[in-house]
């Protein structure tokens, strides 16, 4: 668990002269909300003793019992005899009205104006809706480039780098049903199924996934998932380009890139990178 230093540590300043003052109170105030919040990380990572919390937290016991207790009392806490401390019910309620006010477009676009302005490259944005990628933003990049795609545009997942970069995570068995469903709905591809997988295969391993010119001519594209709180892949961002300013050197470099921007966004949404079952 990562803890702000702030967090627990008691302050190793003199008192300043005058006692409180317009300045300090507020440094006060803020420290106690620290410690508050230290106990409550505490406990959500499985420590729900107090002697274990007071100990880790670097507070007296009394320091800690009191800030429990208070904890306890608006419903951040429970606490039951020899048990300890547990997360409570507010914490709850607060996660539904959390995830209510994410919005992934909101929360995902300034990530994605940036590496469209570093990449030069057009950027995309989008979710799986059933058996299609649904694209939700789309930023242009600064290259004289024309991407055929729209916002609200539904695309294949086994063609479009962003559509495979959304079912990584699918075992085989679901591949071999994704590319059997769009080959019988008429959706033209000329990668065999065997190619194809084994492609999935090192995507998958990697964490990103191309489109080598499989869903557009000569237009091609770096992708990487979004995962939400749970570590589940929730949406896709990509990097897509001519061919001419993205041969394979290029796709490689850009890998790194594409996956950080996936994964800032993705921090936005909630998910620990540290804790992955989160």
């Amino acid at each position: 668990m990562r803890q702000s230093k702030s967090i627990g540590i008691e302050s190793s300043e003199p008192p300043r002269k005058g006692g409180d003052t317009a300045e300090s109170k507020p440094l006060a105030g803020a420290q106690t909300l620290l410690r508050g919040l230290g106990i409550v990380e505490m406990v959500a990572n499985g420590t729900g003793s107090l002697n274990d919390i007071s100990a880790a937290l670097g507070l007296s016991r009394s320091t800690a019992h009191r800030l429990a207790a208070t904890l306890v009392e608006q419903r951040y806490l429970t606490f039951a005899r020899r048990m300890g401390y547990a997360l409570g019910p507010k914490l709850l309620e607060l996660g539904f009205l959390a995830r209510r006010h994410l919005s992934l477009p909101r929360i995902a676009r300034e990530h994605l104006e940036d590496l469209a302005s570093n990449s030069g490259d057009t950027v995309h944005l989008a979710i799986r809706d059933g058996h299609r990628a649904l694209y939700l933003d789309k930023i242009p990049g600064g290259r004289r480039v024309e991407i055929s795609s729209r916002v609200g545009e539904l695309q294949p997942l086994r063609s479009t780098g962003i559509g495979k970069a959304l079912i990584l995570e699918e075992n085989e068995t679901a591949w071999r049903e994704l590319y059997d469903i769009e080959d019988r709905a008429g959706f033209r591809y000329n990668v065999e199924f065997g190619v194809w997988v084994q492609r999935m295969r090192g995507y998958a391993a990697r964490g990103c996934a191309f489109d080598l010119e499989e869903n557009e001519d000569r237009i091609r594209c770096v992708a990487a998932p979004v995962r939400d709180a749970s570590g589940a892949i929730s949406g896709a961002i990509s990097v897509s380009s001519a061919a001419q300013y993205m041969d394979d050197a290029r796709m490689e470099r850009m890998t790194e890139e594409v996956k950080r921007t996936a994964d800032a966004i993705s921090r936005d949404l909630g998910w620990n990178q540290d804790n992955p079952t989160t």
